[in-house]
């Protein structure tokens, strides 16, 4: 049984591939597995994967019929049999002590969750040589060569993540801006296994992180916060979030809020609810309500208005927890009276 299973799911990404598993191949820390997940790729992934494979038996391939990036994790689950588990999507990399930093801590603090950070320097860069039309393949982020010794990395252990975790751009009243667990995002963290093993990715939807993200926190995890930038995010600039529509877009949003509200509604804490709300619940409805205005079609109108309709059933709209949020349900609640009269 290997200390930490790192779950890869691969779809169209032979350009990024060999980087992302040489970046796993590399790590300091040796006692893992990659579940290689190849959900349908029609590219020569397979073929990569199968080589990385035959070179190392830490690398299990998976192949199954495509289905997402949600299924595709879903899929790596059962094969992974770590102590620990961690994400890494397939034309991303992390740091060669990412596994080293986050199982010392993990093992020091008793934490069921490590949570670190993305290099907030390399994305940008990337970003703006894409605008200028400059390479942006061969370009190898300076944070990648910092070497960090164990005894010296600042952390924060909590026993409340409500307290740090957050969907807010700025900073917590109260709390330094650096402890913060910013978004939603599950390839910042390592997590003990049998605290997610459980929780399925909800197949077929984008931001598929926010619902997942919300009820591993339901866990009442303990947390230890390291605020390195372990994690190289590559923007696929053709990729699926960049190139849906906004109907769908929203769709996504919208379910992600009723699924996790719906179990905040059964299990949660009066202080879970209210933190979860302040913190991330509205976030999501106020960037799943902006998506009105790209919607220029009638038919996709009365599909959004539905969606709106059916958060203000259940009760997702309830309570508003500040004078923003409070402007924003009179917003949708006036879209959808309009709905309702034009029907």
């Amino acid at each position: 049984m290997p200390a930490i299973s790192i779950i890869i799911p691969v779809y169209n990404v032979e350009k990024y591939l060999r980087r992302c598993l040489d970046s796993v191949l590399n790590q300091t820390f040796t006692d893992w597995q990659a579940i290689c997940v190849n959900d349908g790729s029609p590219d020569n992934s397979a073929d990569i994967l199968a080589e990385y494979a035959a070179r190392d038996s830490r690398f299990v391939v998976v192949t199954k019929e495509n289905g997402g990036l949600s299924d595709a994790r879903n899929a790596g689950m059962p094969y992974a049999n770590g102590n620990y588990i961690m994400y890494l999507d397939s034309d991303d990399f992390i740091h060669p002590q990412t596994m080293e930093i986050a199982y010392y801590l993990a093992q020091r603090d008793n934490s069921d969750i490590v949570s670190f950070t993305y290099d907030r320097i390399y994305r940008p860069q990337l970003m703006v040589r894409h605008v200028l039309k400059m390479d942006t393949d061969k370009v190898v982020p300076i944070r990648i060569k910092q070497r960090y010794k164990l005894n010296k990395i600042p952390t924060m252990i909590t026993d409340d993540v409500y307290s740090y975790a957050t969907e807010r751009t700025h900073n917590a009243p109260g709390k330094k801006k650096k402890w913060l667990i910013k978004h939603c995002q599950v390839w910042k963290n390592m997590y003990r296994r049998e605290l997610i093993a459980d929780i399925p990715f909800i197949k077929g939807i984008l931001f598929e992180d926010f619902p997942w993200w919300s009820e591993v926190m339901l866990r009442n995890p303990r947390v230890t916060i390291a605020p390195l930038p372990l994690y190289f995010y590559i923007p696929n600039f053709g990729g699926i979030v960049l190139g849906a529509k906004q109907l769908r877009i929203m769709h996504s949003l919208c379910t992600g809020i009723k699924t996790a509200y719906l179990k905040y509604q059964n299990s949660a804490t009066e202080y879970q609810m209210k933190k979860w709300s302040e913190n991330f619940k509205w976030y999501f409805i106020k960037w799943a309500f902006r998506k009105i205005k790209y919607i220029d079609s009638d038919a996709d109108l009365s599909q959004a208005c539905e969606m709106f309709r059916e958060l203000e059933r259940i009760g997702a709209l309830d309570c508003p927890p500040n004078t923003w949020s409070k402007k924003l349900r009179m917003k949708i609640c006036d879209f959808i009276k309009t709905c309702k009269l034009d029907g």
